[in-house]
């Protein structure tokens, strides 16, 4: 007698001839849902009737998938919308335990709005801190700077105060970057001053010349700009010499944009030894260099910045977003001398007004108070914790990432195409970028950035990439993208 296969059966039914005692395994047609949410619904209805137990562990992804003949990913979708309910809670390396409901209904709920489910790997932004301490220290230096609201809630002068610019003098000489107050402007985040420095230094029809992937803001800007980007070869070391060289001769570009350490999105740090080769090709042909040092913060044993080796032709911007925190709208924004600061300044009082003195407020004093460096010492630790779990669950040969950084750079295995697994991942709740996003010449590569950070634990983001690592193991035509 033939033995009835899962695709025979009603999917959601359990397995034929299965028990209690084999594990849980639920009816999900009662819930007349779609799968992922019958499988909530369950939860929820057997730890109300007795069936599961609180601290219970539940059956792995992979067995309740198999039991129920439902795609892993329909699984991992219900076990994450259940954590986002506060029904179970998932711990790295041991499972998904469920959780006391009269706890969960205690607990403080946030409003709709904040209510997150699953992990979002599309957003570069850094881990936030989920220590009570430092949480607690981050609260003091808000309610600090409260004391002085009525004169941060006016308009303050462009560019910051000297007290603020003292302090931001102190987080650059991090990276060993020196400037006076005359050359050194704060600005409401990266994106305004790179704006104003493209203003600067070209106009609409000139060449901005980047990497061949580059950052996907600096490719908004320069269209804004009516800039013509071009993108440049890279090889193991980074950005080619020669073909900078070759670009200057043809088409004399004003600017090279270089994001040079942990790049966004391939994650490279281009080595000192490049860096003072790509200067010699800048120095040759007059070209501004304009570095984006969004992530030389987050790195412990950064190269020398570009600012450093070649401060006459560098304009340096170093914001705080990618390494305290996203909502932290400040950059630093050092210009290669007084004189070219001018025209900064007023670019970026046209289109600004100013940065926000309360933010800025609060970043001066916790860089002041030592804030600021316990909140990069947790993106360190944090980044290079989720790495190692990234290294764990994702195919190596595939990934291209940097041990403290929190995004990463996969290519995809052959029958895959970028959109196709942009689409399953959206599918499971997830997301990710393709590199069209980044495509700054040529055709874009079979490939997505996945970024770590934000708001998941680290339980959240182990699960999210079994999801990916899962689909990456099957043929796309498997993966469908409909639950």
């Amino acid at each position: 007698m033939s033995r009835a296969t899962p695709k025979s059966r009603v999917s959601g039914a359990p397995a034929p001839g299965s028990r209690p005692e084999d594990g849980w395994c639920p009816d999900l047609r009662r819930f007349g849902k779609p799968h992922y949410l019958a499988i909530v619904e369950a939860i929820a209805e057997d730890v109300r009737t007795g069936k599961l137990a609180v601290a219970e562990r539940l059956p792995p992804q992979r067995v309740l998938a198999a039991r129920l003949a439902l795609n892993f990913t329909t699984v991992a979708r219900g076990y994450v919308e259940a954590q986002g309910r506060g029904l179970v809670e998932s711990r790295v390396g041991q499972g998904t335990f469920v959780c006391d409901p009269a706890r969960s209904l205690q607990a403080p709920r946030p409003a709709l709005p904040r209510r997150r489910g699953a992990v979002d790997f599309s957003m570069n932004l850094p881990p936030e801190p989920d220590d009570p301490r430092l949480q607690a220290r981050m609260r003091a230096g808000v309610a600090a700077i409260a004391d002085d609201l009525p004169n941060l809630l006016r308009y303050q002068g462009f560019g910051g105060t000297d007290a603020d610019k003292e302090a931001g003098g102190l987080w650059l000489a991090r990276r060993g970057v020196v400037a006076g107050h005359d050359r050194l402007l704060l600005c409401p985040g990266a994106h305004s001053a790179l704006d104003a420095i493209l203003g600067s230094v070209a106009q609409a029809g000139d060449v901005l010349c980047t990497e061949a992937l580059t950052y996907a803001g600096i490719r908004s800007l320069a269209a804004h700009r009516g800039l013509r980007l071009v993108g440049l070869p890279t090889d193991a070391d980074g950005l080619e010499p020669d073909a900078f060289a070759a670009a200057c001769t043809r088409l004399a570009p004003k600017a090279l944009y270089l994001n040079p350490t942990l790049q966004n999105p391939t994650t490279q740090t281009i080595g000192r030894g490049r860096r003072e080769a790509i200067l010699a090709v800048a120095r040759r042909y007059d070209v501004a260099i304009v570095e984006d040092d969004a992530y030389g913060f987050v790195c412990p044993d950064p190269p020398p910045s570009f600012q450093q080796l070649a401060p006459e032709i560098t304009y340096y911007v170093a914001g705080l977003a990618k390494c305290l925190g996203a909502g932290l709208r400040l950059a630093y924004c050092v210009a290669p001398s007084a004189r070219a600061a001018l025209p900064l300044a007023s670019t970026l009082r046209a289109a600004t007004v100013m940065a926000s003195p309360l933010t800025t407020a609060l970043a001066t004093r916790w860089i002041l108070d030592g804030t600021g460096e316990a909140v990069l010492g947790f993106v360190r630790a944090e980044s290079q914790a989720r790495q190692a779990i990234a290294a764990r669950l994702l195919p190596g040969e595939l990934v291209r990432s940097d041990p403290n950084g929190f995004h990463l750079w996969m290519r995809l295995p052959e029958g895959w195409t970028r959109s196709a697994f942009a689409s399953q991942g959206r599918a499971a709740g997830l997301g990710v970028v393709a590199s069209d996003a980044f495509c700054a010449a040529g055709p874009a590569p079979e490939a997505v950035r996945i970024c770590l950070g934000g708001v998941g634990a680290r339980a959240e983001v182990a699960q999210a990439l079994e999801v990916l690592a899962h689909a990456l193991g099957r043929a796309p035509t498997l993966a469908s993208a409909y639950i």
